[in-house]
């Protein structure tokens, strides 16, 4: 078990200093200092119980408009990770492992704020504790699918009934939401692999979150509800559903299966830990199970909800698939938020705010089609392709030295290449 710091050393520094931004956009040192003593305080707290080891570490809060940055330890003479301000993440810096948080992205809210640090710091110690898994079973698009989303959502409605009672009727709850969990992985036969890998590797984390800013199980069993009923309202989820879901099934755990998180890998699934705790198996008929939860009317939101997705996805094949787009090679330690991925089902996934830097330069984009395979990035084409610095609809590229643009397979496509050489 790590043990506690207390002591919180500031650094506000710039990334880019020779370049002037508004003062207002900058991280502020005082109130970094005040988000990093919470986080002490809060991981002290915790003091290692859930995974025997402490949650405390380096952190680092990043402002990418204005380059400044904001430190709880001296920060290292490494050069400083071209990420840093784009995402909640937790990469290598000089030799450590940091929590790096985006500024405008710390909530003001305490509770939102206590449980969002918390996230981020079990992401910190997570390869350590060997509960992190490569998607390489690929992302669940199938919860962008109107089936997709009605099981998941009756899933949530159960797992907060379950939550919010007690004996029987819990016990029937949980019964319903393994039936409903069971119906969905049935409908799409990928569907288990790819759920478990994102339960894991966030799931767990935003149930640390949970518990360890909470100051009682009732006051953790509140927030996993109010999760669950907030869960409904994104406008994808396929990278979010994890987070409501793990909390709910971590926070059953705990009641049923005291210390679990000593005894998990990664190779669990959390809904079948819930039942082999609780002795429970699915309920017989989950379609007569969902009159239960309001199923005939989240039925008919679901299909609405899907005519108007069905349009959102012809516009966004037209522009990143159908039409002239400019190809570059996939990225590094990309940097996207979630709410808005969206799966282009045959090409790839569409990601919001999508920001990266490779050997051929780097790109800063509204959205990006990512494909399938994974191997390169699309955006609508440019009028025009000269020099360096690209630009288009929502969208900035700048190319490192010796790399160039050529025109693609079809008219009007182009693509980031690596010049030849001249002879």
């Amino acid at each position: 078990m790590g043990g506690p710091r207390t002591r919180i050393c500031v650094v506000l520094l710039s990334l880019g200093a020779s370049t002037t931004f508004p003062v207002v956009a900058q991280v502020e040192p005082e109130r970094a200092a005040a988000y990093f003593q919470e986080a002490a305080g809060l991981c002290e707290r915790e003091g290692g119980r859930l995974w025997g080891m402490s949650l405390c570490g380096p952190m680092v809060v990043a402002d990418a408009t204005t380059g400044t940055i904001a430190t709880n330890q001296p920060a290292p003479e490494a050069p400083r990770p071209r990420v840093l301000g784009y995402a909640n993440a937790a990469l290598e810096w000089g030799g450590e492992r940091w929590s790096t948080f985006v500024w405008q992205m710390i909530p003001e809210d305490p509770e939102r704020r206590a449980r969002m640090m918390l996230h981020e710091l079990f992401h910190r110690i997570q390869p350590k504790l060997g509960l992190y898994l490569p998607t390489a079973e690929g992302a669940p698009d199938h919860l962008d699918t109107l089936e997709g989303r009605y099981w998941m959502q009756l899933e949530w409605r159960a797992l907060a009934r379950a939550l919010s009672s007690s004996g029987d009727e819990r016990s029937g709850a949980v019964r319903d939401a393994l039936a409903f969990r069971e119906r969905r992985r049935a409908l799409f036969p990928q569907a288990a692999p790819a759920e478990r890998a994102v339960e894991i590797n966030e799931g767990l984390a935003q149930y640390t979150g949970t518990v360890a800013a909470a100051s009682s199980r009732a006051e953790a069993v509140q927030d996993a509800v109010a999760q669950l009923a907030e869960a409904p309202e994104k406008e994808s989820f396929v990278r979010t559903f994890a987070y409501p879901s793990g909390a709910a099934y971590g926070v059953l755990l705990d009641g049923w299966s005291p210390g679990w998180t000593r005894r998990i890998d990664a190779d669990a699934d959390l809904g079948a830990l819930v039942a082999a705790a609780a002795n429970l198996l699915p309920s017989g008929n989950p379609e007569a199970a969902a009159e239960r939860y309001g199923g005939p009317g989240l039925r008919a939101a679901e299909e609405e909800r899907d005519a108007a997705h069905r349009a959102r996805l012809a516009e966004l094949r037209h522009r990143f698939v159908e039409g002239p787009v400019l190809v570059l090679p996939r990225g590094r330690n990309a940097s996207f938020i979630t709410t808005g991925v969206t799966p282009v089902p045959g090409a790839g996934t569409i990601y919001p705010s999508f920001r990266v830097a490779g050997e051929w330069g780097s790109i800063e984009a509204d959205q990006v089609l990512v494909s399938a395979d994974g191997a390169t990035l699309s955006v609508p084409a440019p009028s025009a392709a000269k020099g360096p610095e690209l630009s288009g609809d929502g969208w900035k590229v700048t190319l490192a030295p010796g790399w160039e643009v050529r025109p693609g397979p079809r008219p009007g496509d182009l693509r980031v290449v690596a010049a030849e050489p001249k002879g």
